[in-house]
Protein backbone atom coordinates (compact mmCIF):
# COMPACT_ATOMS: atom_id res chain seq x y z
CA UNK A 1 0.00 0.00 0.00
CA UNK A 2 1.35 3.44 -0.94
CA UNK A 3 2.24 5.54 2.11
CA UNK A 4 3.53 9.04 1.32
CA UNK A 5 4.54 11.72 3.80
CA UNK A 6 4.90 15.39 2.83
CA UNK A 7 8.43 14.88 1.52
CA UNK A 8 7.34 11.85 -0.48
CA UNK A 9 4.55 13.85 -2.12
CA UNK A 10 6.97 16.65 -3.01
CA UNK A 11 9.42 14.15 -4.52
CA UNK A 12 6.88 12.69 -6.93
CA UNK A 13 7.37 13.59 -10.57
CA UNK A 14 5.23 16.53 -11.66
CA UNK A 15 2.96 14.29 -13.71
CA UNK A 16 2.54 11.69 -10.96
CA UNK A 17 1.84 14.38 -8.38
CA UNK A 18 -0.79 16.02 -10.59
CA UNK A 19 -2.51 12.68 -11.27
CA UNK A 20 -2.51 11.53 -7.66
CA UNK A 21 -3.45 14.79 -5.92
CA UNK A 22 -6.16 15.50 -8.49
CA UNK A 23 -7.69 12.13 -7.60
CA UNK A 24 -7.47 11.99 -3.80
CA UNK A 25 -10.65 14.03 -3.20
CA UNK A 26 -12.67 11.38 -5.02
CA UNK A 27 -15.11 11.72 -7.90
CA UNK A 28 -15.81 15.36 -8.71
CA UNK A 29 -18.66 16.82 -10.77
CA UNK A 30 -17.96 17.27 -14.48
CA UNK A 31 -19.19 20.58 -15.85
CA UNK A 32 -18.76 22.81 -18.85
CA UNK A 33 -18.59 26.53 -18.13
CA UNK A 34 -19.82 28.72 -20.95
CA UNK A 35 -18.86 32.36 -21.41
CA UNK A 36 -18.75 34.94 -24.20
CA UNK A 37 -16.15 37.60 -24.95
CA UNK A 38 -16.77 41.28 -25.53
CA UNK A 39 -16.15 40.51 -29.21
CA UNK A 40 -18.97 37.95 -29.20
CA UNK A 41 -16.78 34.82 -29.31
CA UNK A 42 -18.35 31.97 -27.34
CA UNK A 43 -16.03 30.07 -25.01
CA UNK A 44 -16.65 26.78 -23.23
CA UNK A 45 -14.27 24.90 -20.94
CA UNK A 46 -14.41 21.81 -18.75
CA UNK A 47 -14.08 22.19 -14.97
CA UNK A 48 -14.08 19.63 -12.17
CA UNK A 49 -13.97 22.12 -9.30
CA UNK A 50 -17.56 23.42 -9.14
CA UNK A 51 -18.73 23.37 -5.51
CA UNK A 52 -21.87 24.31 -3.59
CA UNK A 53 -21.33 27.35 -1.34
CA UNK A 54 -24.83 28.10 -0.09
CA UNK A 55 -28.54 27.89 -0.88
CA UNK A 56 -29.79 31.35 0.14
CA UNK A 57 -28.54 33.02 -1.93
CA UNK A 58 -27.89 30.13 -4.31
CA UNK A 59 -24.11 30.27 -4.63
CA UNK A 60 -21.65 28.06 -6.48
CA UNK A 61 -17.90 28.42 -6.70
CA UNK A 62 -15.18 27.06 -8.94
CA UNK A 63 -11.40 27.21 -8.89
CA UNK A 64 -9.25 28.85 -11.56
CA UNK A 65 -5.67 27.72 -11.96
CA UNK A 66 -2.76 30.11 -11.25
CA UNK A 67 -2.32 33.26 -13.31
CA UNK A 68 0.02 32.71 -16.25
CA UNK A 69 -0.13 28.90 -16.09
CA UNK A 70 -2.86 28.59 -18.71
CA UNK A 71 -4.95 31.07 -20.72
CA UNK A 72 -7.76 32.48 -18.59
CA UNK A 73 -10.31 33.25 -21.29
CA UNK A 74 -13.13 32.00 -19.06
CA UNK A 75 -12.26 34.42 -16.26
CA UNK A 76 -11.62 37.34 -18.61
CA UNK A 77 -15.06 36.82 -20.17
CA UNK A 78 -16.74 36.56 -16.76
CA UNK A 79 -15.14 39.80 -15.60
CA UNK A 80 -16.21 41.50 -18.82
CA UNK A 81 -19.84 40.38 -18.78
CA UNK A 82 -20.51 39.14 -15.22
CA UNK A 83 -22.37 36.27 -16.89
CA UNK A 84 -21.56 32.58 -17.33
CA UNK A 85 -23.26 29.20 -17.43
CA UNK A 86 -22.56 25.87 -15.75
CA UNK A 87 -23.66 22.80 -17.71
CA UNK A 88 -23.60 19.16 -16.60
CA UNK A 89 -21.79 16.74 -18.86
CA UNK A 90 -23.48 13.54 -20.06
CA UNK A 91 -21.99 10.36 -21.55
CA UNK A 92 -22.91 11.14 -25.16
CA UNK A 93 -20.57 14.14 -25.31
CA UNK A 94 -17.78 13.32 -22.83
CA UNK A 95 -15.15 13.28 -25.56
CA UNK A 96 -16.28 16.65 -26.93
CA UNK A 97 -16.26 18.12 -23.42
CA UNK A 98 -12.82 16.72 -22.59
CA UNK A 99 -11.11 18.41 -25.52
CA UNK A 100 -12.35 21.86 -24.50
CA UNK A 101 -9.41 21.72 -22.06
CA UNK A 102 -6.99 22.26 -24.96
CA UNK A 103 -5.27 25.67 -24.96
CA UNK A 104 -7.22 27.35 -27.75
CA UNK A 105 -6.52 31.00 -28.58
CA UNK A 106 -9.07 33.45 -27.24
CA UNK A 107 -10.40 34.20 -30.72
CA UNK A 108 -11.29 30.53 -31.35
CA UNK A 109 -14.56 29.08 -30.05
CA UNK A 110 -14.36 25.71 -28.33
CA UNK A 111 -18.02 25.25 -29.18
CA UNK A 112 -17.08 25.10 -32.85
CA UNK A 113 -13.84 23.16 -32.49
CA UNK A 114 -15.34 20.52 -30.17
CA UNK A 115 -18.71 20.23 -31.93
CA UNK A 116 -20.79 21.55 -29.06
CA UNK A 117 -23.85 23.68 -29.73
CA UNK A 118 -24.50 27.09 -28.19
CA UNK A 119 -27.91 27.85 -26.72
CA UNK A 120 -29.10 31.24 -25.47
CA UNK A 121 -32.00 32.57 -23.42
CA UNK A 122 -33.05 36.20 -23.18
CA UNK A 123 -32.02 36.81 -19.57
CA UNK A 124 -28.50 35.27 -19.73
CA UNK A 125 -25.80 36.76 -21.95
CA UNK A 126 -23.48 33.75 -21.81
CA UNK A 127 -24.14 30.61 -23.88
CA UNK A 128 -25.49 27.36 -22.47
CA UNK A 129 -24.45 23.99 -23.88
CA UNK A 130 -27.47 22.75 -25.80
CA UNK A 131 -26.51 19.07 -25.40
CA UNK A 132 -26.75 19.36 -21.61
CA UNK A 133 -30.13 18.78 -19.95
CA UNK A 134 -29.09 20.23 -16.57
CA UNK A 135 -27.72 23.77 -16.70
CA UNK A 136 -27.45 26.96 -14.69
CA UNK A 137 -27.24 30.60 -15.66
CA UNK A 138 -24.82 32.35 -13.32
CA UNK A 139 -24.21 35.93 -12.24
CA UNK A 140 -20.66 36.70 -11.10
CA UNK A 141 -20.49 37.88 -7.48
CA UNK A 142 -16.82 37.91 -6.39
CA UNK A 143 -13.37 36.45 -6.94
CA UNK A 144 -11.35 35.36 -3.92
CA UNK A 145 -7.59 34.88 -4.36
CA UNK A 146 -6.05 31.88 -2.61
CA UNK A 147 -2.53 33.02 -1.75
CA UNK A 148 -1.10 29.59 -0.98
CA UNK A 149 -1.10 28.53 -4.63
CA UNK A 150 -2.21 31.62 -6.59
CA UNK A 151 -5.53 30.10 -7.59
CA UNK A 152 -8.83 32.00 -7.55
CA UNK A 153 -12.19 30.96 -6.15
CA UNK A 154 -14.83 32.43 -8.45
CA UNK A 155 -18.19 32.84 -6.73
CA UNK A 156 -21.44 33.21 -8.65
CA UNK A 157 -25.17 33.14 -7.96
CA UNK A 158 -27.59 30.88 -9.80
CA UNK A 159 -30.06 33.19 -11.51
CA UNK A 160 -31.57 30.68 -13.92
CA UNK A 161 -31.96 26.91 -13.49
CA UNK A 162 -32.89 24.46 -16.24
CA UNK A 163 -33.41 20.75 -15.49
CA UNK A 164 -35.85 17.96 -16.33
CA UNK A 165 -39.16 18.02 -14.43
CA UNK A 166 -38.75 14.33 -13.59
CA UNK A 167 -35.75 15.08 -11.37
CA UNK A 168 -37.88 16.76 -8.72
CA UNK A 169 -40.30 14.26 -7.19
CA UNK A 170 -42.03 15.26 -3.95
CA UNK A 171 -39.61 15.41 -1.01
CA UNK A 172 -36.92 13.34 -2.71
CA UNK A 173 -33.52 14.76 -3.52
CA UNK A 174 -32.63 15.41 -7.15
CA UNK A 175 -31.60 12.07 -8.65
CA UNK A 176 -28.64 12.77 -10.90
CA UNK A 177 -28.62 9.16 -12.07
CA UNK A 178 -31.68 10.00 -14.18
CA UNK A 179 -29.71 12.55 -16.20
CA UNK A 180 -26.68 10.30 -16.68
CA UNK A 181 -24.53 12.78 -14.79
CA UNK A 182 -20.79 12.35 -15.26
CA UNK A 183 -17.95 12.69 -12.75
CA UNK A 184 -14.20 13.21 -13.12
CA UNK A 185 -11.22 11.82 -11.25
CA UNK A 186 -7.71 13.05 -11.91
CA UNK A 187 -7.19 14.82 -15.21
CA UNK A 188 -8.84 12.57 -17.75
CA UNK A 189 -10.86 9.74 -16.17
CA UNK A 190 -14.66 9.91 -16.34
CA UNK A 191 -17.23 8.04 -14.28
CA UNK A 192 -20.97 7.48 -14.39
CA UNK A 193 -23.14 8.28 -11.37
CA UNK A 194 -25.30 5.61 -9.72
CA UNK A 195 -27.53 6.18 -6.72
CA UNK A 196 -26.72 3.61 -4.03
CA UNK A 197 -28.70 4.83 -1.03
CA UNK A 198 -31.04 7.40 0.46
CA UNK A 199 -31.53 8.30 4.11
CA UNK A 200 -33.71 10.81 6.03
CA UNK A 201 -32.43 14.17 7.22
CA UNK A 202 -30.17 13.32 10.17
CA UNK A 203 -31.57 14.22 13.60
CA UNK A 204 -29.91 13.31 16.89
CA UNK A 205 -32.88 11.37 18.28
CA UNK A 206 -33.17 9.36 15.06
CA UNK A 207 -29.57 8.16 14.82
CA UNK A 208 -29.69 4.34 14.69
CA UNK A 209 -27.53 2.03 16.78
CA UNK A 210 -24.69 0.69 14.67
Amino acid sequence: MMNLNQEGIKNLTRVDRIKIINSVSGIKPANLIGTISEDGIANVAIFSSVVHLGSDPALLGFILRPTGEVPRNTFDNILANHSYTINHIHPDFIKNAHYTSAKFDKDISEFEKCNLEEEYIATIKAPFVKQSCFKMGMEFREALPIKLNDTILVVGEIVHLIMPDALVNGDDDINLEHTNAVGISGLNSYYSVSKIGEFPYARIHEVPKF
